[in-house]
């Protein structure tokens, strides 16, 4: 099983990226997917789910600023994230969750930097 993060990097305070995980090795039609992030310090927090019917999730530290997506003929999931504030540094993880076990895989991560 891999879950492969990408699109961080650095980028001033009020742009955009779009982080991606690219997964291999799970049935993803039967995963849940979300994506987590973790600030230097600071606990691992969820900020964005999307179930296995593509109903969407966010936290309320991002909401309005987030759209999570999900592609299951190519088993990636997209999160776009616009509006990025310093306080969103951190290094991004996405989550695969299945929905029935509960068994769950995690992706290397990707490093989010924003420049006031």
């Amino acid at each position: 099983v891999q879950l492969q993060a990408s699109g961080g990097g650095l980028v001033q305070a009020g742009g955009s990226l779009r982080l991606s995980c690219a997964t291999s090795g799970i049935q993803f039609s039967f995963y849940d997917m979300d994506w987590y992030r973790q600030a230097p310090g600071k606990e691992r927090e969820s900020v964005a789910a999307i179930d296995h019917g593509g109903s969407p999730m966010y936290s309320d530290s991002m909401k309005g600023r987030l759209i999570i997506s999900r592609d299951n003929a190519k088993q990636t999931v997209a999160l776009q994230m616009n509006n990025l504030k310093p306080d969103d540094t951190a290094v991004y993880y996405c989550r695969a969750r299945h929905v029935i076990a509960g068994t769950t895989f995690w992706g290397q991560g990707t490093q989010v930097t924003v420049s006031s």
